[in-house]
């Protein structure tokens, strides 16, 4: 064994004899319990930032953990292929997306496989490849047959800037999730996906899902925004329409002083035919954003129309307002300024009246008894329904781009819509030149791509492509027979490794991807594709990866971010950042520990970690400096340190190497105190670190245990074979235990812990409960706050037994004699202190 720790080495080793025997390739096997860690699938933008090691690196551990138990574990590895990004790269840079796509997924799959990650390869999916996609266009014709899926003209949120649709899941803040451009709202046709039709599934199933983070759980539920209530209908004044309104509040409905409908509501379409000023209210208003509407918030128009009270038969004036939501259609809102903090500033500004009838008094009994009334009313005049409302609207899946998915359906001459026959599938991308600006929407209509032949007829295929969502909401199931060509899913395969065991992902994908992902799931059960109700059982959520970001004032006023590599840092005593200069000496700003991103230029290169301190050091890092679902910060220093700590270990275990020890079996019964004390420590570690792995997935601590155990390993003595036997037991079960998170590392030092066997068939080691028994526990005796002995007692004695041997010590027997003990105050196992 190398007396030096030479990781670039040793990392090449490892690596090139995992990929050369395949180690972490799996089949199915009914003798085995299975388990299926999953990390989500990455985008291949072309280099891993920190964000994706630390998904990855935890993930791994939790596979190999797995895997020590016994367990056939499946950890795959593939490609989010499609989307925008690799469409503006490829128009920047004069090329094809797919071979920028391509290019890209060989750099990144090179880093990973750096990183030591334990993938099955054989299993790599490309959602760009027809193989894969062919089989989500089929299994949309079979949605649209099960009339799951329309096209219909539709308000939706155009982002000028990409050039493309967006769902409202992909709105934040009224702007482009991707870009932060403002949206617009726009009205084209569009393919949508019936996800309401679910929603009152993926509303109740949460409840299911015991081992997901509460705060997804209730992102979800906000999200689907279940409301249940009643649906009432209106008669309209001098108008052969009735108009529904929701409410979930009865008791209120004597309060209702206006109605407001939305500038699309059917009723206001049919007013603008004849009034002018409505006319123009509708394109004033027609294509602004909701970010635009807060700015000119409660404008309205009145329709000089009304509904009867069903109640008072009173006149109650409708109203057009801008702030409600177009993309919610249709919807009407019973107004009731006393009681809504909206309704009561668009009453204020338009002059409408304002009342509150219920009383505010907590006479609940006179509220519920007017509710009651109202509802006997309502139901006799027979315009009462009770109705469940969801603020989750259908998934709208067509994306105005070039390089995507072509959705599988056709319009025929005569105007009809019809799905590609399965016979023509996969429908391929058409061709493009280089030259050819991808982002031109339809750039193909008159190619020979656009006009085909379905049963002898005429049809020209739909232009627009899937929404990437659509790759990732199923690629979990494809995992489990990627080379299945019989079907979408191998129901074997998927029987046997579904659903999901540990899926791990940030928590940004909590509304948009999970929701489409349970959805999908859902989708597939329907079809007897999968089983289960939901796709994964735990799910966890890793915090954001910080840096320390810096950045100068330009002249036109903008913030030009510097990267640390080139800044000057001056800190105080406790190590903070107090000055930070350029390389020409000019103070620059410190804008502290934010997220690590390109924009603000503050990422750290995983490549160039590795090159100076290896993969298990990274590894190591990333689940030692904070909690998995908190934020982590990045510290150069902290790194060192934990290369520090392995170059420690290695020379602990070198030492031991080169002693001659004959292996002799430690004998419990003839051991010294720091032998014993030793032996406890090392299952005390065991069962700690077990459990903060599997239970508590708490992997920082579960490490700082180990390096707890490291130190007291340095420090123990070696002076007979028991000593050695004791130091070769120790060795091999933090090998065990460090396993999974530096598996170069353990993989090259367990060849010189034991011979014939490869640490990757290792099991995890098991905690002797009967030594952690045994454990004598040494106690601090004080009397009032003061140090006057110790004692060593058995671990299995209760409160009252180790309060009698303490007061049996001859010290604290001389000191209690003849004085009454006004208190004792207990810490278990650790301190009796006597007051007197």
């Amino acid at each position: 064994m190398e007396k030096e720790y030479a990781p670039e080495k040793i990392e090449f080793y490892v690596q090139e004899y995992w990929k050369q025997n395949k180690t972490f390739q799996v089949n199915e096997d009914s003798k085995k319990e299975k388990y299926y860690c999953l990390p989500m699938i990455p985008y291949p933008s072309g280099k891993l930032h920190m964000g994706h090691v630390r998904n990855y690196t935890i993930s791994d551990v939790i596979a190999r953990y797995q895997r020590m138990l016994g367990k056939n574990v499946l950890q795959p590895m593939g490609w989010d292929a499609f989307g925008l990004p690799a469409e503006v790269a490829a128009i920047k840079n004069n090329t094809m997306p797919l071979s920028w796509t391509q290019e890209n997924i060989k750099n990144m799959k090179k880093q990973l496989q750096s990183l030591g990650f334990s993938y099955d390869w054989s299993r790599e999916i490309t959602t760009c490849q027809p193989e894969y996609y062919r089989w989500e266009q089929w299994f949309f014709t079979k949605l649209y047959e099960k009339k799951l899926v329309y096209k219909k003209n539709s308000f939706v949120n155009w982002c000028s800037h990409d050039k493309t649709v967006l769902a409202n899941e992909q709105v934040v803040d009224g702007c482009c999730w991707r870009c932060q451009n403002k949206i617009t709202i726009k009205k084209i046709p569009q393919w949508f996906i019936k996800i309401r039709q679910y929603a009152e599934s993926l509303y109740q199933d949460l409840k299911k899902l015991h081992h997901w983070p509460e705060n997804v759980k209730n992102m979800q539920k906000n999200w689907i925004g279940r409301t249940k209530g009643f649906e009432i209908s209106l008669n309209v004044l001098n108008y052969n329409q009735k108009l529904k309104i929701f409410t979930n509040r009865l008791d209120l409905i004597m309060d209702i002083t206006f109605i407001v409908i939305s500038s699309c509501h059917p009723l206001t379409i049919d007013l603008s035919k004849k009034n002018k000023l409505i006319k123009e209210f509708i394109r004033k208003y027609k294509y602004f954003s909701q970010e635009e509407i807060e700015k000119v918030k409660y404008e309205g128009i009145n329709t000089n129309i009304f509904i009867i009270h069903p109640i008072t038969e009173k006149k109650i004036p409708i109203w057009i307002a801008n702030f409600t939501l177009k993309i919610y259609g249709a919807n009407a809102i019973a107004s009731i300024p006393g009681h809504n903090e909206h309704d009561y500033n668009f009453a204020i500004k338009h002059n409408l009246e304002i009342k509150c009838i219920v009383t505010r008094s907590d006479n609940k009994k006179e509220i519920l008894f007017n509710s009651k009334k109202i509802k006997e009313i309502l139901i006799e005049k027979k315009i009462l329904n009770k109705k469940i409302h969801y603020r989750l609207q259908d998934w709208c899946v067509s994306r105005q781009r070039y390089w995507g998915a072509p959705i599988p359906m056709a319009k025929l001459k005569n105007g009809e819509i019809v799905s590609i026959p399965e016979d023509q599938l996969p429908v391929l991308l058409p061709e493009i030149q280089k030259n050819i600006n991808n982002s031109e929407q339809h750039i193909y209509l008159n190619s020979a791509w656009h006009k085909i032949l379905i049963n002898g007829q005429t049809a020209f295929r739909e232009t627009d492509t899937f929404d990437t969502f659509m790759e990732s909401s199923w690629y979990y199931a494809r995992y489990t027979c990627p080379h299945f060509i019989h079907g979408m899913i191998d129901p074997e395969a998927s029987k046997y490794w579904l659903p999901v065991d540990q899926y791990i992902g940030g928590i940004e994908h909590a509304i948009m991807h999970l929701m489409y992902f349970r959805f999908y799931h859902k989708l597939l059960r329907d079809f007897n594709l999968v089983k289960f109700d939901e796709p994964v059982k735990n799910l966890l959520c890793q915090g954001m990866v910080l840096s320390d970001a810096f950045y100068e004032i330009t002249n036109n006023s903008t913030r030009n971010w510097i990267h640390s590599s080139s800044v000057l840092i001056k800190r105080n005593e406790k190590g903070d950042i107090i000055k930070s200069y350029n390389k020409q000496g000019q103070e620059i700003f410190y804008a502290g520990m934010i997220k690590m991103s390109k924009s603000k230029n503050n990422g750290i290169e995983p490549e160039s970690i590795i090159r100076q301190y290896g993969a298990d050091t990274i590894r190591l890092f990333i689940m030692f400096a904070a909690p998995v679902e908190s934020s982590l910060e990045w510290k150069e220093s902290n790194v060192k340190g934990i290369y520090r700590f392995l170059n420690k270990l290695w020379i602990l275990i070198f030492n031991y190497v080169n002693l001659k020890n004959i292996h002799k079996s430690i004998n419990i019964i003839c051991l010294n105190d720091q032998q014993s004390e030793l032996l406890y420590q090392l299952h005390k570690t065991i069962h700690k670190v077990s459990d903060d792995i599997s239970r508590r997935k708490s992997f920082n601590t579960a490490i700082s245990a180990i390096m707890e155990l490291v130190n007291q390993l340095i420090k123990a003595p070696i002076k007979e074979e028991q000593d050695k036997s004791i130091l070769r037991e120790c060795l091999t079960c933090i090998i065990k235990m460090l396993y999974p998170f530096t598996p170069h590392f353990c993989f090259y030092v367990w060849n010189y812990l034991s011979e014939n066997t490869s640490i990757d068939n290792e099991k995890w080691p098991i905690c002797n409960d009967q030594i952690l028994l045994k454990k004598h526990n040494i106690i601090v005796l004080q009397i009032n706050g003061k140090k006057r002995s110790t004692m060593k007692i058995p671990h299995n004695l209760n409160k009252e037994e180790i309060f009698l041997h303490a007061q049996n010590q001859i010290i604290i027997k001389k000191y209690l004699k003849n004085k009454n003990i006004k208190k004792t105050i207990y810490v278990p196992n650790k301190i009796i202190n006597f007051v007197i």
